[in-house]
């Protein structure tokens, strides 16, 4: 009989950068060894440049950027529907049986919104229900800042990424290569 493994869900939270960066360098381990695995970024929007995104194409593994960018740069509308399509696609490809792991990249980010509701588009309650339900060996990683309690409460690893000093605060602005 063959052994079916338990499928984690990781967390990297925190207001420290890096949380990216930590779920990259997983799946990039991740494909290394043989799995298939897929990234789904709920804010980048595919019309900026990333350096993850042309790196891990060159690789083979799958990453799609579903975002529009930062919540001040369009309309709550848009937002909305943008999460929404995300989500939409996100439950698919999760329940789809065609990976061993995904990246649910900046899903804490958009869960943490405020400026305008989200919950009709992207229910915590389902993104819950989506991780009780996956397929059994599916490996869930989740980045982002202000992680949810309930979020954290279904994980079986929780990292939180703190600074302790950022250039950021000396006036240096996001550095090619390091931020995107």
């Amino acid at each position: 009989m063959k052994e079916t493994k338990k499928g984690l869900t990781i967390i990297y939270t925190g207001n420290g950068k890096g949380k990216t960066t930590a779920a990259i360098g997983l799946a990039v381990r991740a494909f290394g060894q043989g799995l298939k695995v897929g990234i789904f970024q709920f804010i980048k929007s595919p019309e900026r440049d990333y350096g993850e995104k042309k790196t891990l194409e060159k690789l083979g593994i799958e990453i799609i950027q579903l975002g529009i960018g930062f919540t001040w740069t369009k309309t709550a509308e848009e937002h909305r529907q943008a999460l929404n399509r995300a989500w939409e696609l996100v439950k698919e490809k999760t329940m789809s049986g065609s990976y061993d792991l995904i990246v649910l990249d900046e899903l804490n980010n958009a869960l943490a919104i405020t400026d305008f509701p989200i919950d009709d588009v992207l229910p915590l309650k389902e993104v819950i229900q989506l991780l009780q339900q996956r397929p059994k060996a599916l490996h869930v990683v989740i980045t982002g800042r202000n992680a949810k309690p309930e979020l954290i409460n279904q994980a079986d690893l929780v990292s939180e990424i703190q600074e302790v000093k950022h250039y950021y605060n000396e006036g240096i602005p996001a550095v090619k290569g390091i931020e995107y």
